[in-house]
């Protein structure tokens, strides 16, 4: 399979979005959720449309109020609550969200806007199949409020990656990004609908590719900033 980067929706992706990612064998997902649920819904819409061989087998959600949970019963997908107000420790929490996803039949975690610091408990219950979605060009504006991070700091383009999980905060291995242009009237909402758009677009991808590599063995494709080409009227013309 050939990988590039493309241009979707006012957006640099890189590997590019593609429709000939083929797995052979479904993927059994568990997703966590703290918030609105938008890019577990993303995966759900894709496996709907044959975009993603997968099935979420549970939702896993730590804030009662959080309206992931009606998303994941419109789909008829159960949905846990895990508090994380009711354990003293990370550990102790994340020792009940892997039993839970042991007992649903999950194989990779897809951390879906899941605002809490895993700990190796969860890595090591799932070796090199935790995926998660950041609101940054990584390695760029980690942690939390990462579109404000990025106004504040008075960058042209930011973004959102997926990638795998390690114990150090956003800093895992780089599966997929987009990059999205920071116009100047823009605010941390504005900027933040035009990132989800490019989330929703390259998560399930970024999942597939996950996968797939796992099988084959080979390592992810990287950015070529030469063939790129980056001069400013090259930017200019990508992205708006």
């Amino acid at each position: 399979m050939k990988h590039q980067q493309s241009t979707t929706n006012n957006a640099l992706i890189s590997p590019s979005l593609t429709a000939d990612i083929k797995l052979d064998r479904l993927l059994t997902l568990g997703v966590m959720a703290s918030g609105s649920g938008t890019n577990f819904e993303a995966i759900a819409n894709a496996i709907a449309d044959n975009k993603l061989n997968a099935q979420i087998k549970v939702l896993i959600y730590n804030n009662p109020d959080a309206k992931v949970r009606s998303r994941a019963e419109r789909w008829q997908i159960p949905a846990i609550l895990i508090d994380h107000r009711q354990y003293k420790k990370r550990e102790a929490l994340d020792r009940e969200i892997v039993a839970t996803l042991k007992e649903y039949g999950v194989e990779w975690v897809i951390m879906a806007g899941w605002m809490r610091i895993v700990t190796q408990v969860l890595l090591d219950g799932f070796p090199e199949r935790v995926i998660n979605i950041h609101p940054s060009l990584l390695p760029s504006f980690k942690g939390i409020r990462a579109i404000e991070q990025a106004l504040a700091a008075g960058v042209k383009i930011t973004g959102c990656t997926v990638h795998k999980v390690s114990l150090a905060v956003d800093s895992g291995e780089i599966i997929m990004q987009a990059a999205v242009p920071i116009l100047p009237t823009d605010t941390a909402d504005t900027l933040h609908a035009r990132i989800q758009v490019q989330e929703h677009l390259i998560l399930p991808q970024a999942i597939a590719l996950a996968a797939q590599q796992e099988i084959s063995g080979s390592p992810y494709p990287k950015i070529n900033l030469h063939n790129l080409n980056l001069c400013p009227c090259n930017i200019r013309r990508i992205l708006f």
